[in-house]
């Protein structure tokens, strides 16, 4: 009889649950909160795209009810026809860092709540306390549905919305670097025009009763007025995978 040729050598490899979890990064939920022209929008895509972490831009949300307000006519300085009108827009918030989406009852709001008039009228809507609580909820189950984790950017995201996030880092600059930068992305405006704005948007925000802007006590502050977009960037993946590593 013929020989039987050699059986070829295997080895069984098994992979368990638990040692797959162990060589997939750890989720994160990071908060990153800070005024306007700090460079918050530009570092949370930045950070979520470079990381594989959702993202979501929580003042969008705001300016998306403000935007159904102002236009179904609701009186943005009536905080009682405000309350009323809170529950009624259905906003819907994209999470993908490289292509963030925002509808409003299934109109894309993209662009329309970028306007000056919603800018002007933001502050006034965001301050009103049940305005507040549904936006609040909304963004709490978007983190909470995060599979990898998320990015979330705001004013109160590390004080109310997500006190218990892995990382949270409070972004400043100075009002003439914040100006500066805002004025660059409007193209036009003056500089000294938008520091007034912006230093009058502070205080109303800083100022209102229901969840005020403010640096939580423990978070990472970073002073981004001498610093490139890049240099913010890094500062911010290096604090993430230093507490990835420490789950």
């Amino acid at each position: 009889m013929p020989a039987r040729p050699p059986r070829p050598r295997t080895r069984k490899v098994s992979v368990t649950v638990e040692s797959a979890a162990r060589t997939a990064p750890a989720a994160v939920i990071v908060a990153i909160d800070g005024p306007s022209g700090t460079g918050k929008s530009s570092t949370s895509k930045a950070v979520a795209a470079k990381l594989g972490l959702s993202y979501l831009d929580t003042g969008a949300q705001y300016r998306a009810i403000t935007w159904w307000m102002i236009t179904n006519e609701i009186d943005t300085d009536d905080p009682a026809a405000i309350a009323t009108a809170a529950a009624k827009p259905v906003i819907v918030s994209g999470t993908d860092p490289g292509a963030p989406t925002i509808t409003v009852d299934g109109l894309d709001a993209a662009g329309p709540i970028r306007t000056q008039e919603v800018t002007a009228k933001v502050s006034a809507v965001s301050a009103v306390p049940e305005v507040r609580a549904l936006i609040t909820q909304l963004q709490r189950d978007i983190a909470a549905a995060a599979p990898a984790g998320i990015v979330v950017e705001g004013r109160d995201i590390g004080t109310t919305v997500l006190p218990d996030a892995d990382l949270k880092v409070f972004l400043t600059a100075s009002p003439e670097a914040r100006a500066a930068r805002r004025s660059g992305e409007l193209k036009g405006v003056d500089v000294a025009t938008t520091q007034e704005a912006l230093l009058k948007r502070d205080a109303a925000d800083s100022g209102r009763k229901t969840s005020p802007l403010a640096k939580a006590d423990d978070a990472v502050e970073v002073d981004t007025t001498e610093l490139t977009l890049d240099q913010v960037i890094e500062c911010v993946v290096t604090l993430i995978e230093e507490k990835r590593a420490a789950k």
